[in-house]
């Protein structure tokens, strides 16, 4: 069985078909047989009731996957109806086959006049891989419909107006119940705008020869929490606060202290054995009351911070930081330290103003961040996740988590990891507070900048999910932190 974490862009994915379809010999033919009974029996599992269905299907190979389908359906017994494109007949030699086979059975087709059959079940065979821009015209209608249907959809491969490399979707979209992938996962579908579109995911990897897979590379990783338990081992008995790490974290300007405060507490619940922080003179009553363990310090001048740098293992900047002079004059000397640095928010901001290479710093900026960071917009960011990511790290040399649905962890030469955790009710203030002290945490107890990173925005995910039990609605940052300390002991979980 293939390696389900393993994700794969668009072009790996098509030179898997080719080179599995030239090795069988026989144009491709068994590849779609295959494709198309998978896709029967995963709607067998998945609607064992179903009497009645319609397939989508469109003039390429994706559409000759539903002729396939629609080929057992029939002869299983079930009302089948193919729906074409006005005027778009199959147009591939194994579409034209598939078809014949479909009207050999029995079966017949109609072009989508603006109406769909009432069904059970609707399968999305539209375009598959083979759309790379907004659909249009009566493409754009029959997706509407689509998704105006009662019947829930299965989409085979990608659901039809996704981009499967990038998770962007550029216009209308089907939204599936389920997709079916064939032969590897698609990056794009765990990430982005793609995640209110793909529905539960499946993979039928299909019986390919073994000499197809050989030095086709995989372009991502998907993470899930048994990631963990290999970055966070059981401390040994006769351990010490001092191997665990000092942190610093430097922000909390005026009115903005409760973000200092959850980037202390979340490195504290995360194992960091020692936390300073460095804040406004007004904050430093409130931090203590808080979090009687974090050692709080006013900066008001900045005179303070060399010292407090100096016993630092990792310093974080950012939380509350704001961009006036104080924050500039923190920013500037936290920088410039040589210690590892997580950065985030307005010290991100502040980056932006003056780009210039940071390395063994990890970057967190939320999409809007990352476009002020790159100098575009945030949609362009959006449209192309793993792109952009990448994209930070050559212009900052750093470790960047692109934050969102689905983030991206990338690093200088190493393999992106996708953050396959978390939930809607994870956007609210102070959530990515919470992650950089959780990030700050994992970086003082030792692991290297990438594993920090990706490990810390794991956890954070996993501790909102956890945190979200009983509604993802009114999620607040703080109700992270019981389930992250207990997270953060993988040792413990059954």
């Amino acid at each position: 069985m293939p390696d389900l974490s393993l994700l794969f862009d668009t072009a790996a994915a098509r030179a898997l078909d080719a080179r599995a379809s030239a090795l069988a010999g026989d144009g491709g033919w068994s590849l779609m047989a295959q494709a198309g009974l998978a896709g029967w029996q995963c709607l067998l599992q998945q609607w064992p009731d179903a009497r009645s269905l319609y397939v989508v299907a469109g003039a390429g190979n994706n559409g000759g996957d539903g002729y396939v389908l629609a080929t057992h359906a029939l002869q299983a017994g079930r009302q089948v109806q193919v729906i074409t494109l006005p005027g778009r007949l199959p147009a591939t030699p194994l579409a034209q086959q598939a078809a014949a086979e479909f009207a050999a059975a029995g079966g017949s087709s109609i072009e989508f006049d603006g109406q769909l059959p009432v069904a059970d079940v609707g399968v999305d065979a539209l375009f598959g891989l083979g759309l790379d821009r907004a659909p249009a015209g009566m493409a754009q209608a029959l997706i509407e419909a689509l998704n105006a249907s009662p019947a829930p959809v299965l989409a085979l491969d990608v659901p039809s107006g996704v981009d499967a490399d990038q998770g962007g979707v550029p216009g209308v979209a089907v939204r599936a119940a389920v997709t079916l992938q064939f032969i590897v996962c698609h990056r794009g579908l765990y990430t982005g705008d793609a995640l209110d579109h793909v529905g539960q995911r499946r993979l039928a990897p299909l019986d390919l020869p073994e000499a197809a897979r050989e030095g086709i590379a995989a372009s991502a990783e998907r993470w899930v929490g048994d990631r963990l338990r290999a970055l966070l081992p059981p401390r040994r008995a006769n351990t010490h606060k001092g191997e665990s790490g000092h942190v610093l974290c430097v922000g909390g300007n005026h009115g903005s202290g409760g973000a200092a405060v959850m980037a202390a507490e979340a490195a504290l619940r995360a194992g960091a054995g020692l936390l300073s922080v460095g804040t406004r003179r007004e904050h430093v009553g409130a931090m203590l009351a808080r979090l009687p363990e974090a050692m709080a310090h006013a900066l008001e001048d900045g005179a303070a911070l060399p010292a407090l740098l100096d016993r630092a293992r990792v310093v974080a900047i950012g939380p509350g930081l704001g961009q006036d002079d104080w924050a500039r004059a923190l920013h500037a000397s936290v920088l410039a330290c040589g210690r590892p640095l997580v950065i985030d928010a307005d010290a991100l901001n502040l980056l932006a103003q003056n780009p210039h290479a940071v390395p063994d710093a990890i970057l967190t900026p939320h999409p809007g961040e990352a476009a002020r960071l790159l100098g575009c917009s945030t949609a362009e960011v959006q449209a192309d996740r793993f792109g952009s990511a990448q994209a930070l790290v050559e212009r900052y040399h750093a470790t960047v988590v692109l934050k969102g649905a689905g983030s991206v962890v990338a690093a200088p030469a190493r393999l992106p990891r996708l953050i396959a955790a978390g939930n809607p009710g994870m956007a609210v203030g102070g959530m990515g507070d919470l992650l950089t002290g959780v990030i700050a945490g994992l970086r003082a107890q030792g692991l290297d900048a990438f594993d920090a990173a990706a490990g810390g925005a794991l956890l954070h995910a996993l501790a909102g999910d956890a945190a979200a039990i009983d509604g993802a609605r009114g999620l607040l940052p703080t109700d992270l932190l019981a389930p992250l300390r207990r997270l953060a002991n993988p040792e413990r979980s059954p």
